[in-house]
């Protein structure tokens, strides 16, 4: 049983020709860049940087997301070298497969699977929560739940799902326009808040940008498991604020750029790949990075960074409030409600590829990877991502878990990142159009930093990281190992060099021959 088995790129590449379980190509570089903003600029923009500020950085969270950008920067080279190298459906897992072998590869998919399916009902819960509050602003008065046999009941979330997953099934092409048009308005909101924003800026609320580090006294046993895993190594002094607060608060806004991987699941859904995702992936990433920075120093610039600790769950409307402009909370209720949209649509469509790819090579049941005949899109799959995404968000209190989201993403930022080194070592021969500058040195440094991040998220993050790891190799070893495509034609070559090594100690018995099965399963 090996376990470290790679797939071949040449039979990634063929197995995306499957009839029957075929993606079409339809994605330009301008739908790229879209999806990548459209998947980012969520209701973090209006939250995330917020809470950063209050509980970690300070002024300083400007920083945090350049430090976030720059980690994310570096890893979507990596994904930007393997997508134009490997041109199909399923990202870091496909890559992975390339390259570490079968098992880590279940890992990274499992651990994407982790990361979209979390974040599409975390969202899709929130989704519902701001649609009560503009009604709200509007007069209507529309609770966000429905207490159904004693379970609350999150409708809001069945309904944005629903209407994504059959605008999912319906096509890729068509999913994209609708998402276009909903993050042109978005965006249109943000720059709006950005420019409202100046307007009450006063330096001497920048002072001190970096703030004194603090501590934070542990008022019972619990806040060990609330404390970062890098301070529980080291045995640091939970604290907030200063250098440390710097990348505690990165870790937290890293949350604000995961998307920028389920671009690169679309690859096989993208016209004229080796150009147009490089492209469409930086395009992307430039565009956010430069809206969450601007809203950050807007953020910090209107009230003290102290003001914004004072409020129990810190937003943007926090800040608007205190400067006594409340009209613009409505706009602000309205762009979470535009920004959540578009995300819940791009994550879905990245978890449904991710499923695709799994199933494809048997590590799933290879009738999940069934895709339409008139559509191309995997709609019986897609239906059910739909359906179970709609449950846990509807029904659960799924928001939870907001940080295996972060976890997930940046394990498979890692597993990239070295992945590329593997892959320029053992198919020299390979030019992807797109390749990671500097040599070796910056897949080495995307590595670390992402390690590094993930040492900043909470300790009980890290043990509901450890359950879910748990449950997928048990999986992986009751199911995927023994299901797997590879594993078979590893089996039926096994069996081939067994039967051809009998049949010639036969013919070669009295005359010394001996076998040559091990060299033979060597190259199998």
């Amino acid at each position: 049983m090996n376990l470290f088995r790679t797939k071949a790129i040449e039979q990634s590449i063929a197995d995306a020709d499957e009839p029957g379980r075929k993606l079409k190509r339809s994605l330009s570089t301008w739908d790229l860049m879209i999806m990548g903003v459209a998947v980012a600029v969520g209701a973090g923009i209006f939250s995330v940087g917020a809470k950063a500020a209050a509980n970690f950085a300070g002024p300083a969270v400007t920083i945090s997301f350049a430090v976030a950008a720059v980690t994310c920067a570096l890893a979507i080279m990596c994904y930007a070298e393997f997508a134009t190298a490997i041109p199909v459906a399923g990202s870091a897992y496909v890559f992975t497969y390339a390259t570490m072998g079968e098992v880590l590869a279940w890992i990274i998919g499992w651990n994407l699977i982790l990361e979209l399916f979390t974040a599409a009902a975390v969202i899709a819960k929130y989704w519902g929560i701001y649609l009560s509050k503009v009604f709200g602003l509007m007069g209507v008065d529309m609770p966000p739940a429905l207490n159904v046999g004693g379970v609350d009941l999150y409708w809001g979330a069945f309904l944005i799902v629903a209407v994504f997953t059959v605008l999912l099934v319906l096509g890729t092409k068509l999913s994209a326009r609708v998402g276009n048009i909903f993050t042109l308005i978005k965006i249109g909101v943000v720059l709006f808040v950005i420019v409202v924003g100046f307007t009450y800026v006063k330096v001497a609320n920048y002072t001190p940008f970096i703030p004194h580090s603090v501590p934070t006294a542990a008022s019972d046993g619990t806040d060990v498991l609330k404390q970062s895993f890098f301070g529980f190594l080291t045995g640091a002094v939970p604290a907030q604020y200063g250098t440390l607060g710097i990348f505690a608060g990165a870790a937290l806004v890293f949350f604000a750029f995961i998307g920028f991987d389920v671009v690169a699941t679309s690859a096989e859904e993208v016209k004229n790949p080796q150009k147009t995702l490089p492209r469409g992936i930086f395009g992307g990433l430039a565009v956010v990075t430069l809206l969450y920075i601007l809203v950050s120093l807007a953020l910090t610039g209107m009230v003290p960074y102290t003001q914004l600790a004072e409020a129990k769950s810190p937003t943007l409307t926090t800040a608007f409030e205190a400067v006594g402009n409340t009209d613009a909370a409505k706009v602000i209720a309205f762009g979470s409600l535009i920004g959540l949209t578009t995300v819940i649509m791009v994550l879905l469509m990245g978890l449904a590829r991710v499923v695709l790819a799994m199933s494809r090579d048997g590590l799933l049941p290879r009738a999940l990877s069934r895709t339409s005949d008139k559509h191309a899109t995997p709609a019986r799959l897609q239906i059910i991502c739909g359906t179970a995404v709609a449950l846990v968000a509807g029904l659960t209190n799924v928001d939870l878990l907001e940080e295996m989201i972060n976890i997930g993403t940046l394990s498979a930022f890692v597993m990239v990142s070295l992945g590329i080194l593997v892959l320029r070592k053992k198919r020299p021969e390979l030019k992807p159009a797109f390749r990671v500058p500097f040599g070796k040195v910056l897949p080495v440094v995307s590595a670390i930093l992402c390690l590094y991040l993930m040492t900043n998220l909470a300790v009980e993050t890290w043990i509901f990281f450890a359950i879910w790891l748990v449950i997928g190799i048990a999986i992986y070893f009751a199911y995927g190992q023994r299901h797997s495509r590879l594993n078979e034609k590893f089996a039926e070559a096994r069996s081939a060099v067994s039967g051809s090594t009998v049949s010639g100690n036969a013919a070669a018995s009295g005359s010394g021959t001996v076998s040559g099965e091990e060299d033979d399963l060597s190259r199998v």
